[in-house]
């Protein structure tokens, strides 16, 4: 079952980051005009249809680097090598790097500790290390809360150190687990909800959760869509994520609407697309997008080899 969840993520991931390429920054009233209904190509970046950004090539350094267990250092080399060589890109070509993001892997190019490197003011709590932390879901899924919290808040520290980038990718992990071991989407955000609003009123991050409290309230379903932003901002980006899954019924309708929220179309999509598929399975993906993603074989044989660790 692990295996296929997996699966089922990252390729679900992959295609949410694809499909919101194309038209990232494009507003909410422009997409109302003229929707995204299909995979399609050139636009903001001019890539090729079934290119996906740094939200996916970050993802995919994270997951080969868990191949080898669980090395900071590691993870911090193929950021690098990203940002420096393309690694992991869909096509040769480094873009869309935020730039918490790029300062950060500055640091660890000089050679700063991976925890201290990501940068930690109140401006910096965009959602770049929530768009790649989704291989943690799997690597995690049978450690407790703490232990959970503290791996999560050093991977995301390497670029993303505030503590409310923290608490926004520490609720995305719990909702996923709870998705990957078969709950249902409400069930899973009801179950998150109380978890989180449990275990953080301990931690002293617990003054974060104010931030978080559309979400933390229970009923962000309720929102009507004029209320939901679909910023970079962390806490706009999950918020949107939770709306639009509990909104949805298929991984079609969920990564499309997630997209035509307008914004940071790929990010929200590439979020919303691996829960999606975690939840929906990998049969429900759309053959013909999964067919025109960048480097298939190479994600899917990625894929296939770290199932065999788990």
């Amino acid at each position: 079952m692990l295996k296929n969840k997996l699966k089922a993520g990252i390729i679900g991931h992959l295609v949410g980051d694809a499909l919101g390429v194309p038209v990232e920054f494009k507003s909410r009233k422009e997409l109302k005009k003229d929707p995204v209904s299909d995979m399609q190509g050139y636009g903001t970046y001019n890539q090729v249809p079934g290119t996906w950004s740094d939200d996916s090539s970050l993802t995919l350094c994270l997951l080969e680097s868990l191949l080898k267990g669980y090395n900071l250092n590691d993870q911090a080399e193929k950021f690098i090598s990203w940002l420096d060589d393309a690694y992991w890109t869909a096509g040769g070509e480094t873009f869309d790097v935020g730039n918490t993001t790029r300062v950060s892997i500055a640091k660890l190019r000089q050679g700063i500790e991976p925890t201290a490197a990501g940068a930690g003011g109140e401006r910096d709590n965009g959602n770049g290390s929530l768009m790649r932390i989704l291989p943690l879901a799997f690597y995690l899924i049978d450690v407790d809360s703490a232990e959970k919290f503290k791996k999560t808040k050093e991977v995301s520290s390497l670029t993303h150190s505030h503590p409310r980038s923290i608490l926004g990718c520490y609720l995305y992990l719990d909702y996923a687990q709870r998705l990957i071991m078969g709950a249902g989407l409400q069930q899973s955000y009801e179950q998150t909800v109380k978890h989180v609003n449990q275990f953080i009123a301990k931690d002293n991050f617990s003054s974060e959760l104010k931030y978080y409290n559309r979400i933390a309230a229970g009923n962000i379903k309720d929102l009507a869509e004029n209320e939901i932003r679909s910023t970079g901002y962390v806490v706009d980006t999950l918020e949107a994520v939770f709306w639009v899954l509990l909104n949805s019924n298929s991984y079609q309708e969920s990564v499309l609407k997630a997209v035509n929220l307008g914004e940071d179309t790929d990010t929200v999509a590439a979020i919303t697309g691996g829960l999606a598929g975690i939840y929906y399975g990998f049969n429900s993906i759309p053959k013909k997008w999964v067919k025109q993603l960048a480097r298939l074989n190479d994600v899917l044989e990625l894929i296939n080899n770290f199932c065999k660790k788990i």
